[in-house]
């Protein structure tokens, strides 16, 4: 909430605003005064200009809410300005007249006590432009407050606009993947039914482990590695199941990095992408090396397999789950993240994804 939308809090300002006021004329009467040779006491300095200035403050309640209900704004301008017109009109006699009954109840007891007509008399000719002059500065602070306020309410509007809009991407993102990954795994498991029934079984029994566990996980974006790697493993038993020994992996995982914050369900694409494109068109048997590694602020992921790689001088053509990974990384971290297709130096293929080290906070476990 804006400090200045409590009532409260929003009056106590005020008030602390004309008592400085109230004092900075006062200080100014009394030095002046002093000055040409007419000294007063600072109990006088202090009693005239807190008479004006709370009267001032007084006054300003009615204007404030006159520059509330009539802004002078697109709609309507000409009416609420003649309405201002007559408004500082009303805010300089009323000031006027609450000043000068003011003054003849302070000298009431004088030896020559000053009458309403004179005190008024007197203001008027002294001060009517001048509270015109305050009451316009009321009303246009009052003008420059709601603009502002308005303003900032648009402004968070638009931030949590931004942010579903990022969500329903993510999770637009996340549900064009999770059909990608199902497609396949189902076209696995129809491969081995006629061949091997128990690897078919145990592959449809860790499938519907995964299926709860991404249901369960939908709106979740982020989750730690440790969280990440379970999940992946329980893939890599599907795959295992459809490959037997063809197919090895290698986990080389720092200690350090499981704690650390990663997209949720971001190594499956990347795994099925080097079994699909580095295992499956080769007889030899293949290996994938899962890589976590922390380097300063940052966590680096990486899956590599021992395929043929990047083909020389042909663009990549990325599949549905490097595309999708690769854009939800850009509305996940913006410029603070990196994707990056390697030829390995003994061969084979390195997706290699850095994203801001981030751990998860106390308050949310």
């Amino acid at each position: 909430m804006i400090p200045w939308r409590q009532p409260w809090l929003k009056w106590l300002l005020l008030l602390l605003l004309w008592t400085v006021f109230g004092l900075a004329s006062a200080c100014q009467q009394y030095l002046l005064r002093s000055k040409i040779g007419l000294p007063v006491t600072w109990g006088y300095a202090l009693e005239k200009n807190f008479a004006d200035w709370y009267a001032w403050a007084l006054l300003s309640i009615p204007a404030l809410w006159l520059a509330r209900r009539l802004p002078i704004e697109r709609h309507h301008w000409l009416r609420n300005l003649a309405a201002h017109l007559l408004g500082g009109a009303a805010f300089s006699f009323g000031w006027m007249a609450l000043r000068a009954g003011l003054e003849e109840w302070l000298t009431r007891n004088d030896i020559q006590p000053v009458t309403f007509a004179a005190a008024f008399s007197h203001a008027l000719a002294a001060t009517f432009f001048l509270n015109l002059l305050i009451y316009w500065a009321a009303v246009l602070a009052q003008h420059a407050l709601s603009y502002y306020t308005k303003f900032r309410e648009r402004e968070l509007h638009a931030v949590e606009l931004e942010s579903r809009l990022t969500q329903a991407r993510l999770q637009a993102l996340q549900m064009q993947l999770n059909p990608h990954f199902l497609f396949n795994t189902l076209n696995a498991i129809s491969a081995l039914v006629r061949k091997d029934a128990d690897a078919a079984d145990r592959m449809i029994t860790r499938l519907s482990e995964l299926l709860r566990y991404t249901l369960a996980s939908t709106d979740t974006q982020e989750v730690p590695l440790r969280q990440e790697i379970d999940f992946l493993g329980r893939y890599l038993e599907i795959q295992q199941a459809r490959f037997g020994p063809r197919l090895s992996i290698r986990h080389e995982i720092a200690d350090e990095t499981l704690d650390g914050l990663v997209p949720n369900l971001v190594l499956q694409p990347l795994v099925e992408n080097a079994i699909e494109h580095g295992i499956t068109p080769h007889a030899r048997p293949g290996e994938i090396v899962l890589r976590a590694v922390r380097r300063g602020e940052e966590l680096e992921l990486a899956v590599q397999d021992n395929g043929g790689g990047l083909l020389p001088n042909r663009p990549v053509e990325e599949n549905v789950g490097l595309g999708n990974t690769r854009a939800r990384l850009q509305q996940l971290y913006g410029s603070r993240q990196r994707l990056e297709l390697l030829n390995g130096a003994q061969g084979g293929l390195t997706v290699r994804i850095t994203v801001p080290w981030r751990v998860e906070s106390r308050a949310s476990t």
